[in-house]
């Protein structure tokens, strides 16, 4: 698929999952240092965590932090505030502004999702969101024994787009309906890709440490 074909999938999915208004869209730019730059759109249906992060970057949280966990084929993670002066193999994921969010969980979670990190169901059963870590997903290709799985083992039914777009673009369907989808990449796809690829240690830490900057951009 071209950038322009799935970039035109995901503009579509924004209108078929979440129901986002263009007329009430916000949109955040990662500038990433070395990689490149993601617009994300962050979805209307998940006002909490669009409004948390929409603070975050105002007061420039996230400026300095890093992409502290990257696993090709997965996901690439960020949002950890102990990683701006975290020393070279220093473990991380852990880091936080000091609260949780409640899950508001619902979308899917397609390559690009804009998704929060969070506890395990042993130690968070509510299935609360990081209050800052994010994860953007990159997955792998999906067929539809695969979706057909995820709706026999979670109880999800997929619409005839959903399972389109799982088909089209991949992602982690495993991850639906237990971690809250806040948003996704709408330009910059093969920054993920980059990241995804980046040397990194047996903790999946980059060896060379991967920055970002977040600003919103309306």
């Amino acid at each position: 698929m071209t950038r322009v074909i799935q970039v035109f999938a995901f503009a579509i999915a924004a209108l078929i999952m979440t129901g986002c208004s263009n007329n009430n869209n916000t949109y955040a730019e990662i500038n990433v240092e070395g990689y490149g730059k993601m617009k994300v759109l962050l979805y209307n249906e998940t006002p909490k965590h669009k409004e948390n992060f929409i603070k975050l970057a105002n007061e420039g949280f996230y400026d300095g932090t890093l992409f502290h966990r990257v696993i090709s084929g997965f996901m690439i993670q960020g949002g950890d505030p102990d990683s701006k002066t975290a020393a070279p193999g220093q473990p991380l994921g852990m880091g936080g502004p000091g609260y949780t969010l409640d899950a508001e969980i619902g979308s899917p979670h397609f390559k690009g999702a804009l998704s929060a990190a969070r506890l395990g169901d042993n130690q968070n059963p509510e299935k609360r969101s990081s209050g800052s870590q994010f994860y953007i997903v990159q997955g792998q290709a999906i067929n539809d024994a695969m979706l057909d799985n995820m709706e026999r083992q979670k109880g999800i039914k997929y619409s005839p787009a959903q399972r389109d777009l799982y088909k089209q673009v991949g992602g982690t369907p495993f991850l639906d309906n237990d971690y809250t989808v806040f948003g996704e990449v709408v330009e910059g796809f093969d920054v993920i890709d980059k990241i995804a690829q980046a040397e990194k240690d047996p903790s999946d830490r980059p060896t060379q440490d991967i920055k970002m900057e977040v600003k919103i951009l309306n």
